[in-house]
């Protein structure tokens, strides 16, 4: 369903369509693709944890367990987790209303604590309770849900850059500067894309959306030219980019293992560059495992199951009873799949090194929570779809829709048609 669909739909008040939306069954499509994604993971994250050079004394406290401690640590979670979820998705998501302040307060609690207490992860803060705990995974899933509620409620009045952009720029300035001061540069840029995106979505004027871009250009230019670690990595990155073999060393041992994969791989539990110093290959690193076992096979596999959630996800978002939903569930999507993106992306030399995991396939506890949660939202969501889409009244600030139009010469919005 495209935009033009969102403004073509008939005049009504927002609590009246809601009122006539029947509960439906969860969207069963996103349900079977996140447990094909939770197998799979679990299946090359076991493959990828029977060693003991899979992951460093320096980045967890699993070095001296078990092989299957990893494994049966992210089992725990994962059932933990979908306990959550299910909860979550039986809740009506309009709930997020009352409880996205709160939600942000405890990421903005446990960003400050970090700073204050955290466990140095490569020299840099990011974690709680041992390093189990990182908030900066909350703060990613509290950034989706509190600014989709606050952009909701601020709709009608986007078009002032006084009630639009400033108060925007100063919620992520305030998230986005916690997490930079950690350092972690990639999960800083991750919560200002998606602010772009859902300040986008929501129809925010296409003028301010420019100025949030040169802004956003322009600190990132400062950081990567000030910062010791901006230029390091883009450093590494445009060096690798040149030439592959001057790459750093993660992404370098990863380009060997995806080179000896081939077309089908070496088979599961054959990599050898896990055995040999990949770093981190149950975090970071875990899509050069699957490309060296799976080969281009593997690949193709995972990507096209992030292709499917996003598709999903934003067919959820389009038939969501109104905006609200709209931006929750396209928000929720395009941080998974940002997240996935960056991390294969880094893995191969295309994008810098951002130390982003894979969701649902990585070893994390903090992302993996975090991720399932998305998902029992989107399927909260996608019990109470609509039909038509949200209507027009929710969308009549979709600035850029609209302007389309205008300059066509033709109506602001189109005219009701009867069946």
């Amino acid at each position: 369903m495209g935009i033009g669909t969102f403004v073509n739909q008939p005049t009504k008040s927002a609590s009246a369509s809601i009122r006539r939306v029947k509960p439906a069954n969860f969207d069963l499509p996103l349900l079977v693709i996140t447990i094909a994604l939770a197998i799979f993971g679990l299946m090359m994250l076991y493959s990828a944890s029977m060693t003991q050079y899979s992951v460093t004394a320096e980045f967890s406290t699993d070095f001296d367990q078990t092989p299957t401690y990893i494994i049966l640590k992210q089992v725990l979670i994962m059932i933990v987790s979908t306990g959550i979820a299910f909860f979550i998705a039986r809740m009506d998501y309009h709930l997020w209303r009352r409880y996205a302040l709160w939600v942000m307060a405890v990421a903005i609690v446990g960003l400050v604590a970090v700073l204050i207490r955290g466990i140095a992860i490569l020299g840099s803060a990011r974690g709680l309770f041992g390093g189990s705990v990182q908030p900066t995974e909350l703060a990613k899933l509290a950034t989706v849900i509190y600014l989709s509620v606050w952009l909701y409620s601020k709709r009608e009045n986007l078009h002032d850059i006084q009630l639009g952009l400033f108060p925007l720029a100063i919620i992520l300035g305030v998230l986005g500067g916690l997490i930079f001061r950690q350092p972690d540069i990639s999960a800083a840029a991750t919560v200002f894309l998606l602010g772009g995106l859902l300040f986008f979505l929501a129809g925010g004027d296409i003028r301010q959306i420019v100025i949030f871009i040169i802004a956003a250009l322009l600190v990132g230019f400062l950081v990567v030219k000030f910062t010791k670690t901006g230029q390091s990595r883009m450093g590494s990155y445009f060096a690798g980019l040149k030439d592959p073999v001057q790459s750093n060393y993660q992404v370098l041992r990863s380009l060997e293992g995806i080179v000896r994969g081939g077309l089908f791989g070496e088979g599961i539990g054959n990599a050898s560059v896990k055995v040999t110093g990949l770093p981190f290959a149950t975090n970071d690193s875990i899509f050069a495992v699957i490309v060296e076992e799976l080969g281009l096979f593997g690949a193709v596999i995972t990507v096209g199951l992030y292709g499917l959630l996003l598709y999903r996800g934003l067919k959820i978002a389009a038939k969501a009873p109104d905006s609200l939903g709209v931006l929750l569930a396209a928000g929720l999507t395009f941080w998974i799949v940002i997240e996935a993106l960056i991390n294969m992306a880094g893995m191969v030399g295309l994008l810098p090194a951002a130390g982003n995991v894979l969701p649902f396939v990585s070893q994390g506890g903090s992302n993996l929570v975090m991720s399932i949660v998305a998902i029992g939202i989107l399927l909260s969501i996608s019990r109470q779809a609509s039909e038509s889409g949200p209507v027009a009244e929710e969308w009549r600030s979709y600035g850029a829709s609209v302007d389309l139009r205008r300059r066509n010469r033709r109506r602001r919005v189109s005219r009701a048609r009867r069946s």
